[in-house]
């Protein structure tokens, strides 16, 4: 998600608080907010996949493998 987008996700939020949203844009704000709550899951997904945990007896265990179980 680019930050052209998400100045425009800030925009009609305060669009929709001050003089509310028309019906075109309510349908933008919805898209643009699922696509950026997809990208942060994709983001922190990433993220996980790259975290292990030491056990207390020493063995690692990646966290990705853990949420496959």
């Amino acid at each position: 998600m680019d930050e052209k987008k998400i100045k425009r996700i800030n925009e009609l939020y305060k669009k929709s608080k001050t003089t509310g949203l028309t019906e075109a844009e309510l349908e933008e704000q919805k898209t643009l907010r699922t696509e950026y709550r997809m990208a942060m899951l994709n983001s922190l997904s990433a993220s996980l996949d790259n975290v292990s945990i030491k056990n207390p007896d020493g063995s690692i265990t990646k966290v990705k493998s853990k949420r496959e179980n």
